[in-house]
């Protein structure tokens, strides 16, 4: 897929607010400073066109952003830690989780994990919650640029054995680097597949 055209559209706080379209939506969400930003940016072929930071908890926000006129890309507000009030964590938290729930044009959302760490409870927990709720998910494994070949694949080995414990069948994965752009075109034909299906079976 090639992205032509990526424009911001709406930041709101409630998914009733959201734009009023039957046209698809692809949400990212993941830990604090896990490098979302970063990676809508890599995707989408824009260098600003999600705000990043150094700082965790930079997006407080459902922001919406129009691909080609045809799909929205929704960048949600991360989970987990965040120098902020407790009670502002749990705002965030009830902002895309109604979302995540109520929000019937959403098609997948990708949770992102940062692939330098070992299996974190936060991100088991959210995707347990997920799959409870039969939410259609996959996840993106971040900065793969800042791990050797042979230490990410012990990282992704670890996720695996971990998520059989529980898990019947593994969701679908993806390993990226907004530094190198690899993951790219794996998670833009993976959306295209998914709106290709949807169009034929209108």
């Amino acid at each position: 897929m090639q992205i032509i055209e990526a424009r911001f559209i709406i930041s709101n706080s409630d998914y009733k607010k959201c734009p009023q379209t039957q046209k698809p939506e692809y949400a990212f969400i993941g830990r604090s400073n896990v490098g979302k930003s970063s990676l809508i940016n890599m995707i989408t072929g824009r260098k600003s066109l999600a705000k990043t930071s150094g700082k965790p908890g930079k997006t407080r926000l459902i922001n919406h952003f129009l691909i080609n006129d045809e799909w929205f890309l929704v960048d949600l507000p991360g989970y987990g830690y965040a120098k902020v009030p407790k009670q502002e964590r749990k705002k965030w938290e009830k902002t895309f989780k109604d979302y995540i729930l109520f929000r019937e044009n959403l098609f997948c959302l990708f949770v992102l994990i940062d692939s330098r760490h070992e299996p974190q409870e936060i991100d088991l927990h959210f995707m347990e919650w997920l799959g409870i709720n039969e939410v259609p998910f996959a996840i993106i494994f971040t900065k793969k640029d800042k791990l050797k070949q042979e230490e990410l694949d012990e990282k992704l080995l670890l996720y695996q054995n971990k998520m059989q414990e529980s898990w019947e069948s593994l969701p679908t994965w993806y390993v990226s680097s907004s530094k190198t752009g690899e993951g790219r075109s794996d998670i833009l034909s993976f959306i295209k597949n998914i709106n290709r299906k949807t169009i034929t079976s209108a």
